[in-house]
């Protein structure tokens, strides 16, 4: 009897240690596969740093400054003065035809060419050059128009430990980020114009899809969905939002259960 029951808690033991091992050698495995994502996205970043013309646009003739009735007091008018950012996509479309734009977002490492297909999927494995990768990259809602603005424009990317793609979105919740006003705006650049954003909201969230709405019946029920995004900012940025307002949603994972969103309003653009 004894010798029955020592033999079985070997075999416990044994098959312990097993699980225990293959446990192991997944980790391992998804650790070198991670990494080796994260090198092919960095190989890509400068490869398209390399071949991309981007430059700082001053106003002209043919800006169109928005919002002009917001008050003195709204850290709008400093924003407002800034330079706009103008990129050249011709080789970025040899390399992909589907790119849609760039981002830049002031204080994080988020400057990219951003994609658009015909769903939400594709780029959360895919690469710019649309070789395979877990890494994905950056994307617009498929519901959103590749060409043409969206009262709510919502932009994905995986959020990163290195902080390539929106890895680095996570800065905008410091306090750090928050204390130096020149970081509260987001640059664009597409094929037909540039456009400069004031960032209105930024904060962590349990998953949900309620700020990710793109088409609204109304103005009004726009202005309500703006003032619930507004509601949720982790930092008072001392602006408002309204029917009249076009939004910019960035979105990323900060872990499995929680997401971190940030919102901007347009306020400044140029068509080229």
């Amino acid at each position: 009897m004894f010798e029955k029951i020592k033999k079985k808690k070997k075999t416990f033991i044994l098959i312990i240690m097993i699980m225990s091992m293959i446990t192991l050698l997944f980790s391992i495995f998804q650790i070198i596969n991670w990494k080796k994502d994260s090198n092919k996205t960095k190989k890509e970043t400068v490869k398209i740093e390399k071949i991309t013309d981007i430059k700082e646009k001053e106003d002209s003739s043919n800006t169109e400054i928005i919002g002009q009735d917001i008050s003195k007091d709204d850290p709008y008018w400093d924003y407002i003065k800034m330079n706009l950012m103008d990129v050249n996509f011709k080789d970025l479309k040899k390399k992909n035809s589907s790119v849609a734009g760039w981002i830049q977002v002031l204080g994080t490492n988020i400057n990219y060419p951003y994609v658009w297909t015909t769903d939400n999927e594709y780029y959360l494995t895919h690469s710019f050059d649309k070789s395979k990768n877990y890494a994905g990259w950056v994307f617009l809602d498929y519901r959103n128009h590749k060409s043409e603005l969206s009262k709510n424009n919502i932009i994905y990317a995986h959020g990163r430990k290195d902080h390539t793609m929106f890895g680095s979105l996570n800065k905008i919740l410091t306090n750090g980020w928050f204390l130096n006003s020149k970081n509260h705006v987001v640059r664009m650049s597409t094929e037909t114009e540039n456009t400069l954003w004031q960032v209105f909201s930024v904060y962590r969230i349990p998953n949900t899809s309620d700020y990710i709405q793109v088409n609204f019946n109304n103005d009004d029920e726009f202005s309500k969905f703006g003032s619930m995004i507004l509601s949720r900012s982790k930092h008072n940025f001392s602006t408002s939002i309204d029917g009249n307002d076009t939004i910019l949603t960035l979105s990323t994972c900060y872990d499995d259960y929680e997401k971190v969103v940030l919102h901007a309003k347009l306020i400044k653009r140029e068509k080229k």
